[in-house]
């Protein structure tokens, strides 16, 4: 086989592989980033709040809650992101133990002990945005993308 043909070949080889092995994954975008930074910072801000009552911050909640679906819809119409998406899923599911589910027994028992919402915020609710952060920051950026073959 000649070179010029293994040139052509093992790209498309590794393309077709790819695609069949999963998901692939879109570039970086920084609306998404931003989104993702600014609404952990909301979340676990507003999470120190839950040895309050919740009747107090329905309001605050609700709307937290419209932009955190706003994300995840957000993620789920890109193209090629479903790995995204899935985390803002899961992340804010009620049934779930991360955002939507901490907001949900925060209603459910009108105040929570501040040792639980510390564990919650440090050992689940961060570490899941920051793992979404981490994702959509580990992407290629849209300049540094080339063409297979090129």
């Amino acid at each position: 086989m000649k070179i010029r043909t293994l040139n052509v070949l093992v790209p498309l080889m590794l393309y077709v592989f790819q695609q069949g092995c999963g998901p692939s994954i879109s570039l970086f975008n920084e609306r998404a980033y931003n989104l993702a930074t600014s609404l952990k910072v909301e979340t676990v801000t507003l999470m120190d709040k839950a040895t309050e009552p919740f009747d107090k911050y329905a309001e605050q909640v609700e709307m937290l809650t419209v932009n955190l679906k706003k994300a995840y819809e957000y993620a789920a119409g890109r193209a090629d992101n479903e790995l995204s998406a899935e985390q803002w899923r899961i992340l804010i599911d009620p049934e779930k133990n991360l955002a939507g589910g901490f907001f949900k027994r925060w209603q459910e028992q009108q105040t929570l002990n501040k040792i639980f919402i510390d564990e919650a915020r440090r050992g689940l609710i961060a570490p899941a945005f920051d793992l979404i952060i981490g994702l959509e920051a580990g992407k290629i950026k849209p300049e540094q993308a080339k063409i297979v073959g090129e």
